[in-house]
């Protein structure tokens, strides 16, 4: 597996394995609505203007996991970490933050997730991060948000 950065040319690909990756998100918050699954490739283009794009590649040069992130002044925003079903459970999403982290050292990082997302918070907190704030979104949507300083 190869860690790189995301081209343009990727984007395509990286929105498909989105799409693929929040299903079981959108399973588990009762809503086929939720906005990773709504965004579109001029969406995601734009965003990636503003962004750094991860990728993660298997032997054969698919793209397996991605990541996306954002440095302003001294905190990392970290988004969209998201791994194809099928490789799952093999650290590809703890290399993932782990590269963004050695990209960006000594900083603040910052992400979010559902509180219904035990298994991303229990990522999380097992590479440091620390929930500081625990924010509903709507009715049924709360996020919490994770740091690592």
């Amino acid at each position: 597996m190869k860690i790189l950065r995301a081209d343009k040319d990727d984007l395509r690909d990286i929105l498909s394995l989105q799409h693929l990756a929040y299903q079981s998100e959108a399973k588990l918050l009762g809503n086929p609505d939720i906005p990773p699954l709504k965004q579109t490739l001029s969406d995601l283009q734009a965003e990636y203007d503003r962004k750094i794009f991860l990728k993660t590649t298997d032997d054969t040069g698919a793209i397996v996991g991605s990541v996306r992130y954002l440095l302003e002044s001294d905190t990392v925003y970290i988004g969209k970490l998201i791994v194809n079903p099928a490789f799952q459970g093999q650290g590809i999403g703890t290399k993932l933050l782990l590269e963004v982290e050695k990209l960006c050292p000594n900083r603040r990082y910052e992400l979010f997730t559902s509180n219904k997302s035990r298994r991303n918070i229990s990522l999380y907190e097992r590479l440091g991060y620390k929930i500081f704030a625990v924010k509903p979104a709507t009715e049924t949507l709360t996020f919490v948000y994770l740091e690592k300083c």
